[in-house]
């Protein structure tokens, strides 16, 4: 966990969680405020956070001087436990712009619903997706499909590590379009992800699916936190 001295928090939600208000990750994002200081998320997951590169490409800007050239950067950030970010950052230096995509993808974390949707198993164990779900960025669209226990992930290598980082262990993938673009194919995985949480779904659902939202642990706590606030 970040030491306190190391961070001087800007936000009202910054203070709440430097001041211990504000203890779980998962009280922060079911209310839906977005964050706005990556130390946030340093503070609240410390070291369980794990980032990734999964792009790195040239860009070049043509300006009255000439061309510049930058490098771009794209990071997936989670716990492999429910929680997963992607950033993208540009500067001169491969080091600065992996910095600055890391703190994008800290500021940009959702969680996600894990079940086990597939009728080939029923565990009820949250290790797939719950149910099948469709993300898309430009021409690229992906599919993600409950599998069951020990299939893995059947994915294309560049959006595994999304997946992994997510708390998924087992899912059927489809894609199709310019998968070639790598940011469009993991951003489009991406969305997919995001339409876990956008899907109602029943008390009876839950039970029969295992599904939990976010980190398998401490869930239910945060949402009767603020239940408890709202009365």
């Amino acid at each position: 966990m970040m030491e306190p001295e190391a961070w001087i928090p800007k936000t009202k939600i910054g203070k709440m969680v430097y001041e211990g208000e504000i203890k779980d990750i998962m009280e922060i994002l079911l209310l839906g405020v977005p964050i706005k200081e990556p130390e946030i998320v340093d503070f609240l997951l410390g070291d369980s956070i794990k980032a990734e590169v999964v792009d790195t490409a040239l860009v070049q800007r043509m300006t009255d001087s000439g061309r510049r050239n930058k490098i771009r950067v794209t990071v997936v950030v989670g716990n492999e436990d429910g929680i997963i970010g992607i950033g993208m950052g540009k500067a001169r230096e491969f080091l600065r712009a992996r910095e600055i995509a890391e703190r994008n993808a800290k500021m940009n974390i959702i969680y996600v619903r894990r079940g086990c949707g597939s009728w080939e198993c029923g565990c009820g164990t949250p290790h797939s997706v719950p149910f099948t779900v469709r993300g898309k960025t430009s021409s690229v669209e992906v599919w993600l499909k409950p599998a069951p226990r020990g299939v893995g992930l059947v994915a294309a290598d560049i959006i595994k590590p999304v997946l992994r980082l997510a708390g998924i262990k087992d899912v059927w993938t489809f894609s199709r379009g310019h998968t070639k673009t790598t940011y469009n194919f993991v951003m489009a995985t991406f969305e997919a992800l995001k339409e876990t949480t956008r899907v109602k779904i029943t008390e009876k659902d839950i039970e029969k699916l295992g599904i939990v939202e976010g980190p398998a642990a401490g869930i239910s706590k945060a949402f009767h936190t603020i239940k408890e606030g709202e009365n």
